[in-house]
């Protein structure tokens, strides 16, 4: 698995035939006579890391380079659409500074690439088992799958025909990590993923409240719309909870996790928006890039909120939710050590 920074990297990596780590400030791994050297150069660069992080790092980018063998089954994953493409691994490693720069992100290269032959078609994560889907979940930029889960994965439904078949990534007898990267950082990130696939498997109308009540912790009042021709308006929020103070914002929620949400929709909302009104359109399946384009020209003042951002709301506001709204997705606060 070589993951793509939150979905940013996930088109760029098929259509560049790559997967690949940043760490840009870093030459070549080639150079590097063994991991300690590579962890060393890390430390140099970021001082102020823990020394179990810097282990981490050294350990993902030197197996990179060294571990992973042509033909070797790999996996991207795509969080806004919900997918995992699939692929092999068709190159050895290379340093490859033209295609860092087209993967340019937050100011970071990734140079460190590997080629690959990636299938057309994607396998949904929602068609993967619980215990697959929390594997899947780490938050590491690169990390070996266990057998067991590669083959759940390479034998799933996909979505569309399947034009090959790849072999299960290889693990060892009994895995042996030469660091935990277990930290606060991996609890989280696997936490946040499950928390979404808790939305996910919420029916529409219980969307439809959640949204509701992350609006009444962050200060509004709410109608939710009766079942029914909604008009573009399943809720309404304002201070009064009538709309007569402002800000009276209008809210469309559409919960399909497998479609995006195109420029006609968001086109279609706009219309129905009266002078003084404000919109928000929360679609769990994302936005297209017309859609977005749509909302950045449009007179009415617009926010679109994906999945990904609906959750990050939640565990902002969780502690300020009212109870109807804690049942849809019961969470409780967990404490870890920070040393």
């Amino acid at each position: 698995m070589v993951r793509s920074e939150g979905g940013a990297l996930y088109d760029l990596f098929r259509s560049e035939g790559v997967v690949a780590l940043g760490w840009g400030f870093l030459p070549s791994l080639t150079e590097f006579p063994s991991r300690d050297a590579l962890v060393e150069a890390i430390r140099q660069h970021s001082p102020e890391e823990k020394p179990q992080k810097l282990l981490v790092q050294g350990a993902q980018l030197w197996r990179f380079a060294t571990e992973v063998k042509v033909g070797d089954g790999v996996a991207t994953y795509d969080p806004a659409r919900r997918v995992y493409s699939l692929g092999k691994i068709t190159t050895a490693y290379s340093f490859d500074k033209a295609i860092g720069e087209r993967l340019l992100l937050s100011d970071d290269l990734y140079p460190h690439v590997r080629h690959v032959e990636w299938q057309s078609d994607v396998v949904s994560r929602d068609s993967l088992s619980v215990g697959a889907r929390n594997t899947l979940g780490s938050t590491l930029s690169f990390f070996r799958i266990p057998e067991n889960v590669a083959s759940e994965l390479t034998s799933a439904p996909v979505l569309g025909d399947l034009n090959s078949v790849i072999e299960p990534i290889p693990g060892p007898e009994s895995p042996e990590p030469e660091v935990d990267p277990f930290t606060a950082d991996e609890l989280a990130g696997q936490s946040r993923e499950r928390i979404k696939d808790m939305v996910v498997k919420l029916d529409w109308k219980a969307m439809q409240e959640l949204i509701a009540g992350l609006l009444r912790a962050m200060g509004y009042r709410t109608r939710v719309s009766p079942e029914g021709a909604d008009r573009g308006k399943d809720i309404v929020a304002s201070p009064d909870g009538l709309g007569f103070e402002d800000p009276r914002i209008v809210v469309e929620v559409k919960h399909r996790p497998k479609e995006s949400m195109g420029g006609p929709a968001v086109r279609s909302f706009l219309g129905g928006r009266q002078t003084g009104e404000k919109g928000l359109y929360v679609s769990t399946g994302g936005f297209t890039k017309d859609a977005r384009y749509e909302a950045e020209r449009a007179n009415v003042p617009l926010t679109l909120l994906t999945l990904d951002e609906v959750v990050d709301l939640l565990i902002e506001n969780y502690d300020r939710l009212d109870d109807s709204s804690r049942i849809l997705i019961p969470l409780r606060r967990l404490y870890w050590p920070t040393t």
